[in-house]
Formats: C-alpha cells, sequence, structure tokens
C-alpha cells in the first residue's frame, strides 16, 4: 500500500509569468531609431534648401508644378537644362568636350541683345545730332545779320558728339585783344545759338582757344588759360541769356594754346576760337566717370580720340597768350 500511495503522489508544475516593462521587448529601440532617422532626413533637407540657388529651387518647383512641360520644354538652367539631352549638356551633341550649359548660352543671347540695343541707340543719338547741325546750319542762314559769320562757323561731329566752333577772322574778332568782352554780334550769334541748343536734351560742353601770342605780363602774370577760361565762361553767359538752362553745361575749360588748328601759324587768328560740344551719351558718361575711356578709339566718322577736343592734356610748359 505504501508504493501505491507514493504512485498517487499529485505532479505540482510551477509557471513564472514576466510583467512590467520586460513586457514590451525591444519595440521602443525600434521606434527610436526611426525617429532619428526622421530628424537627421529633415537636417539634411534644411541643409540642402540652403545650400540651393534661387533658379534651381524655380527648376524644382516648376517640374513638381508641371513636369511633362519641363520635360518636353526645358526649363533653363534651374531645371537642369532638360532641354538638352545630357543634363546640363551643350547644343553640339558631337562634341566630347568644352560643352556649355543652356544658361549660358542664354546669357550670351542677351549681351549680344544688350550690344545690338545699344548700337541702335548710338544710331539714333547720331541721327538727332545730324539733325540738330542741320537746324543750325538753317537758323544761321535764315538771318541776314548772322548770315555774314558764316565763314567763322564750323560744325562737324566728332566722337563726343556735335562740335560748334566759332573762329576769329582778322576783320572781325569775336573778343578784343587780351579781353573777355564779347563783342555785340558774337552776343547775337551765341544767344541765337543757344535758343536752338535749348531744345535738345543733351549736356554741353564748352572751351576757350588762343593763339599763341605771349603776354606781356610773363608766365606768372595773366595769362592765356586765364583768358581762354574767361572767354568760356563769357560764351556761357550768353548762351544762357539765349535760352539755354544753366544745369545743361557740364564743363567750361580753358585749354590756351594747346588745341591749335593751324599748327604751321600758331599765332594765325583762326587758332582763337570758342568750341561747344553737343555730346553724346558716351561722352556724357567718359566726363561724369560712369564708365572709362576707352584709348584709340575711332567713332563712326574716322576722328580717332587724339583729334576729339579736350581729350589731350594741357602742356605743363609755360603757356604764351593772346
Amino acid at each position: 500500500m505504501a508504493g501505491d500511495a507514493k504512485k498517487l503522489q499529485p505532479i505540482i508544475i510551477k509557471r513564472v509569468k514576466k510583467g512590467g516593462h520586460a513586457a514590451h521587448g525591444g519595440a521602443w529601440k525600434i521606434a527610436y531609431a526611426d525617429f532619428v532617422t526622421a530628424m537627421m532626413a529633415f537636417f539634411l533637407l534644411m541643409w540642402l534648401l540652403g545650400s540651393t540657388t534661387d533658379g534651381d529651387k524655380k527648376g524644382i518647383a516648376d517640374f513638381f508644378n508641371a513636369p511633362l512641360k519641363v520635360a518636353l520644354l526645358g526649363g533653363g538652367s534651374g531645371s537642369g537644362d532638360s532641354s538638352s539631352v545630357v543634363k546640363g549638356g551643350g547644343q553640339d551633341l558631337t562634341r566630347t568636350s568644352g560643352q556649355v550649359k543652356q544658361g549660358d548660352i542664354e546669357v550670351k543671347h542677351k549681351t549680344v541683345q544688350l550690344k545690338a540695343l545699344k548700337a541702335e541707340l548710338r544710331r539714333a543719338e547720331v541721327a538727332r545730332l545730324e539733325a540738330l547741325k542741320k537746324k543750325v546750319e538753317d537758323v544761321l542762314a535764315a538771318s541776314p545779320k548772322l548770315a555774314a559769320m558764316k565763314s567763322q562757323i564750323r560744325l562737324d561731329m566728332t566722337r563726343d558728339g556735335l562740335r560748334i566752333q566759332i573762329v576769329d577772322e582778322q576783320n572781325r574778332p569775336m573778343f578784343d585783344s587780351g579781353s573777355a568782352i564779347v563783342k555785340p554780334y558774337m552776343r547775337d550769334l551765341l544767344r541765337e545759338i543757344g535758343s536752338v541748343l535749348a531744345e535738345v536734351p543733351n549736356h554741353l560742353t564748352l572751351e576757350g582757344h588762343t593763339d599763341a601770342q605771349p603776354f606781356s605780363g610773363g608766365q606768372l602774370g595773366y595769362s592765356n588759360w586765364e583768358l581762354s577760361s574767361d572767354r568760356a565762361n563769357a560764351s556761357r553767359r550768353e548762351l544762357n541769356a539765349g535760352g539755354l538752362p544753366e544745369d545743361r553745361v557740364l564743363l567750361v575749360q580753358g585749354l590756351a594754346s594747346s588745341h591749335l588748328i593751324d599748327t604751321t601759324n600758331p599765332e594765325s587768328p583762326a587758332n582763337r576760337r570758342i568750341s561747344i560740344i553737343v555730346m553724346n551719351r558716351e561722352a556724357e558718361d567718359r566726363l561724369l566717370k560712369v564708365v572709362p575711356a576707352e584709348p584709340d578709339q575711332e567713332d563712326e566718322n574716322g576722328a580717332s580720340e587724339a583729334d576729339a577736343p579736350g581729350v589731350n592734356s594741357p602742356s605743363t610748359s609755360p603757356a604764351p597768350a593772346r
């Protein structure tokens, strides 16, 4: 019986049930890894947007707005030059090197258009100055009083614009010897020219010139530098009296005898003159230092820079006077 009692003893099985944090296992690690990956992607996106140009941003926006249109028509450099078979490539597919981006081609095309526009504006300005030259000639011819001075008026086109020169004659000087007082007939002529020049928007340069006859006072006294400047200023006042606005004159200078017309005879009356230059836009820009001057460039009439009035600097030697 004792052996049967041992056989009937029940078998007890203990089961241990785990709880708390151990029930979740490693799921939180996966969620944290996803969060870190998302943050890395976000900061990478921010970095890319910060280093992307405005053109590229516009190209990306255009692509997502109308991807088929960009792919077919091309969107320029911003969309990767989709008009080219090779992204960012050139037009000549037979070349293996030296290809040019579509955006660079567009920039060159715009540069050519800008040069063509400037050339057209230059031609229009030359035509306007030619019409002004014809009008001055007509005004002089229409007045019997001024027609007598026709031989003293010289009009020509230079690199800087229309140049109107009034030169002395032996029997009809513009000023008395050594004086800056304008003669009455010279006053009428300057005022008539001033009324004509008031009708055009161009600015002016006035230059006074003398011959090479020296003053008795010598180089330390009143010389032809002062005399030529005074005569140019006296002429400016008469132009203003004729109706020319004061702000239209940009430069008044005396060049003494540094620019002679008759170099074979430095004391010739023709060297005593007043030059009025109706400046074109390029001359105004050079004077106001907007663009640098181009050395030894010839204009459309074949006049070089050396021929233009007021280009060469006056000599530093003592100036004779007349």
